[in-house]
């Protein structure tokens, strides 16, 4: 039995073991970029509380893509779209998009049969679907800390009326909770909400994959 393997023998193991390398080295980059998308996220989300919004729920036709309701109205879904949309992500284009290829996969609100870019994307239940589809959708829980930074979180306020809003890193001096930025009626603002009511999901979600 000869002592040393064939040259294509190691050839071939060392291509498997460079390849394994490069495969772990390949998962951390996406995890620090993440991690840097995550805090960018954050920040857009906390500078849209010194932005003044008029509540208004009102159906309106925009552009697109990147289209956007007048900037000072919106409700809780603008918040979310306003704040992906100042870190490079289209919300509108992205749910669009996906509802175009998977609409059975989405709720057909207001009895709609096909996709609509104006409204699909302003919508709570529609924004749930999405991003457990495209992103991460995490636990519910009764433990604040498993709620991190850059987390989107919907609620049902009662009546099965959806709210949704993104934790953010600053935390509540009183419970030592993280904050939340959304807007329930009286513009975007940051506040210790997350269990003033019924949470209905707890998603992640980075943008399109490049």
């Amino acid at each position: 039995m000869p002592l040393h393997r064939p040259v294509t023998t190691v050839l071939a193991m060392a291509a498997i073991v460079s390849a394994v390398f490069a495969a772990g080295q390949a998962n951390t980059v996406p995890s620090n970029t993440r991690q840097e998308f995550l805090k960018r996220l954050v920040a857009a989300a906390i500078e849209r509380t010194r932005h003044s919004v008029r509540y208004d729920s009102s159906y309106v036709g925009i552009p697109y893509p990147s289209g956007d309701v007048p900037a000072d109205t919106g409700v809780c879904t603008d918040e979310v779209i306003r704040a992906y949309r100042a870190v490079g992500v289209d919300l509108q284009k992205e749910v669009h998009e996906d509802m175009k290829q998977n609409f059975s996969a989405y709720p057909h609100l207001g009895g709609a049969r096909r996709p609509d870019a104006n409204i699909d994307h302003r919508r709570v239940p529609i924004l749930m679907v999405f991003f457990s589809r495209q992103g991460e959708e995490l636990k519910i829980t009764n433990r604040a800390e498993d709620y991190a930074p850059g987390d989107m979180v919907t609620w049902d306020l009662g009546g099965n009326v959806p709210h949704i809003g993104i934790v953010v890193d600053q935390k509540s001096a009183a419970s030592g909770r993280y904050l939340i930025v959304h807007n329930i009626g009286q513009g975007p603002r940051m506040e210790d909400v997350l269990f003033d009511w019924k949470i209905t999901g707890h998603y992640r979600y980075f943008g399109p994959e490049a």
